[in-house]
């Protein structure tokens, strides 16, 4: 008896410090042990829930860069009834077989009976994330289609970052890569567009996926907001397609840039930038606008010209000797392009032609004693200031002074044809843009403002970084220079009737290293460039345009490669900008109630006139072609005579009803002017044995009687 009652205290205390220890257990885990995320053994954990990135809009509004919804889809595999299950294993197999087409539709029925025996819950189909309207479609698979809760479908949702204009802009739009590599917009307005990330507790589930549970205590996230652009898409696309058709022509091409700025703001319509790749093909990855800093060439002897002006050593009426267009100094010899060169020119004509002989000497003449005057007014055109423009990337420009590293005997003349400065093409633009708007230099600035649920939650505004870089006469000076380029000068070929442009080509060699210019094998390589802007007259827009090659022996001259590309996006802005052009406006003259009528065909005048506000008529006729008369009454229909054997008169008619009368008795019509025929080269009824040419005279200047 003793023993039992000893045996049974032994087992009660046994009991009672087991239950002791658990319960110690448990309350040592809730309240005071850490939670350790990074063990494989723990069953739950907090994770991050992204919020929705903002968009990146361009001018008008339309996304150019966005997040869309896709799906991951996921299976349940212990929700579906075994009937459900067992007799619909096979259709839904094949169906995700033939959607996903990752793998046989037997392999994917003996995974998916595998996973149900396993009790996975969150298990894991396809080869890839699908969008809505693909999950709408998979959602009707056999199965799936009894629902979430009795089918066990699961979409996890997950945003992926989408262009909808494709590549267009694309590097200036930008991305962040895996490696957290921040290109473009995305990387510099990431803060704005990432938003603030939720938090949410996730359990551990059979085959080592995680599951959201706790919904109740989820923080939800809050999305980013929207940055709009500068960024105009029609012109953006412009660009893009002009330097695109120009590249293809010449394979030694690797790469082009084109910029355009709108002038009273500073705001960038486009960035164009193409780079060719490892398959030949271009594409925007290379942002050469702001990356690549080189010595610009002739498109920089704008600066010495507003450089020499200021200083009021030249006017354009100066002479200056361009010789037989070469010229050596301190061992270098400047060239001309011109064979036999220009003589004895002024700084116009050289300015007009490029001519590197001419404005070297200029600056030798004028400067060589106190070249750090030179180069200090240069400075003060603000060519080298950092523009701090919103994407990454920008390159700082450089100008060689005297006394630092670099300048020798020969740097001043060098620097006055574009060499021994470092310009990005931005730059340039913004120095050319300041001389459009009168001297005012702005910030380039490619972002409009950020907008939360469409309202602006901050506003971009143009920035002044110089008020006036020069005189107002000098800039006067300085748009009849570049004028003068397009009238007469190396890039006549594009000057235009319809509108006016103002620029300046440019060609450069680009230092290649310790090497130089040149390699030992005599290859160079070029940037061939045009900066300029239009309407000459009220500047709207300023654009520059440059182009790279690779290693050639040949040529590549602004003039011949770039101005084209320049010369079709300005004239794509112009002709889809009905602004521009002068309004038609009434003359304040009512329409007569007898308005004057041409001869013509019958049907078609009276058609016409029936159509008229007035709604003047003639009397019916059964002539084809009548000659109209007015008197007091109103319009007289007149049949119009031709005799067969003679030359028809159609004075006074439109050149379709004078075409159809003259061609079908076997003439060959020519004809110049606009409006009506008011002469022909043969008399009206002339006999005519022979059927040849006859040439007609129009003229909207027809006085009727």
């Amino acid at each position: 008896m003793i023993w039992n009652a000893t045996r049974t205290v032994i087992i009660y205390l046994c009991c009672v410090s087991t239950g002791l220890l658990i319960m110690g257990r448990i309350i040592h885990l809730q309240y005071f042990e850490k939670m350790e995320t990074t063990s494989e053994n723990i069953s739950f954990r907090d994770e991050e829930i992204e919020a929705v990135r903002g968009s990146i809009l361009a001018k008008d509004g339309r996304l150019l860069s966005t997040s869309v919804p896709y799906f991951q889809i996921r299976m349940d595999c212990i929700v579906p009834e075994d009937t459900l299950f067992s007799n619909n294993i096979d259709r839904l197999a094949s169906s995700l077989s033939n959607f996903f087409k990752d793998k046989s539709a037997a392999l994917y029925k003996k995974e998916l009976i595998t996973a149900r025996k396993e009790g996975k819950r969150y298990y894991r189909i396809g080869n890839r994330v699908v969008d809505y309207g693909e999950l709408m479609q998979i959602k009707k698979f056999p199965v799936f289609s009894a629902g979430a809760n009795r089918g066990g479908i699961i979409a996890e949702q997950k945003d992926l970052r989408v262009n909808p204009f494709e590549r267009l802009a694309y590097r200036t739009i930008g991305y962040i890569n895996q490696e957290g590599v921040r290109v473009g917009i995305e990387g510099s307005f990431d803060s704005y567009l990432k938003g603030i990330s939720g938090r949410q507790r996730v359990q551990r589930v059979f085959g080592g996926e995680w599951k959201p549970v706790d919904s109740e205590n989820m923080i939800l996230p809050k999305d980013g907001s929207d940055v709009q652009t500068t960024i105009d898409i029609e012109i953006q696309e412009f660009a893009e397609t002009a330097l695109r058709n120009q590249l293809a022509k010449a394979d030694v091409l690797e790469g082009a840039t084109a910029v355009v700025m709108e002038v009273k703001s500073g705001a960038i319509r486009a960035m164009a930038n193409m780079k060719r790749g490892a398959n030949g093909e271009f594409d925007e990855s290379y942002n050469y606008a702001i990356n690549s800093a080189t010595e610009p060439g002739s498109t920089l002897k704008l600066a010495s010209l507003v450089t020499m002006i200021e200083d009021n050593v030249v006017t354009l009426e100066t002479p200056v000797d361009a010789g037989n267009g070469k010229w050596l100094y301190n061992t270098v010899t400047f060239s001309d392009v011109s064979h036999g060169g220009y003589g004895l020119i002024n700084v116009m004509k050289a300015f007009e032609k490029s001519s590197n002989v001419a404005f070297a000497k200029l600056a030798v003449n004028n400067y060589e004693s106190n070249p750090k005057r030179f180069v200090d007014r240069m400075q003060n055109l603000k060519l080298t200031e950092q523009l701090n423009i919103e994407i990454p990337g920008e390159v700082s420009a450089r100008i060689t002074a005297p006394g630092e590293p670099g300048w020798n005997k020969v740097t001043l003349p060098m620097l006055a044809i574009g060499y021994g400065i470092l310009l990005t093409p931005l730059h340039t633009l913004t120095f050319y843009n300041a001389i459009a708007n009168g001297g005012r230099m702005l910030k380039p600035y490619l972002i409009d403002n950020i907008q939360k649920n469409g309202e602006i939650v901050k506003q971009f505004q143009p920035q002044e970084i110089s008020g006036a870089i020069c005189s107002k006469s000098t800039i006067e000076v300085a748009h009849k220079a570049l004028r003068g380029v397009m009238v007469h000068g190396t890039a006549k070929d594009f000057n235009d009737s319809s509108y006016s442009i103002s620029g300046k080509t440019g060609t450069a060699q680009i230092a290649m290293g310790s090497r130089g210019y040149i390699d030992a094998q005599g290859y160079r390589k070029h940037q061939a460039s045009f900066a300029g802007f239009f309407p000459s007259e009220k500047p709207v827009y300023s654009i520059i345009v440059v182009l790279y090659t690779n290693k050639t022996r040949e040529n590549f001259y602004g003039g011949a490669w770039a101005a084209p590309v320049f010369k079709e996006i300005a004239d794509k802005i112009y002709s889809s900008s009905p602004e521009w052009k002068e309004p038609l406006r009434a003359q304040g003259k009512r329409p007569k109630d007898n308005p004057a009528v041409l001869p013509g065909r019958a049907d078609k005048l009276s058609f016409l006139l029936s159509s008229l506000p007035t709604g003047a008529k003639f009397p019916e006729t059964k002539a084809e072609w009548v000659a109209i008369k007015k008197d007091s009454t109103g319009l007289i229909a007149h049949e119009h005579h031709f005799t067969s054997d003679t030359v028809p008169d159609v004075t006074g008619m439109g050149i379709r009803d004078a075409l159809y009368l003259l061609e079908n008795r076997g003439y060959i019509v020519k004809f110049n002017g606009i409006g009506r025929v008011t002469a022909q080269s043969f008399s009206p009824a002339v006999s005519t044995v022979s059927k040849g040419y006859i040439y007609l005279k129009l003229s909207e200047n027809y006085e009727t009687k």
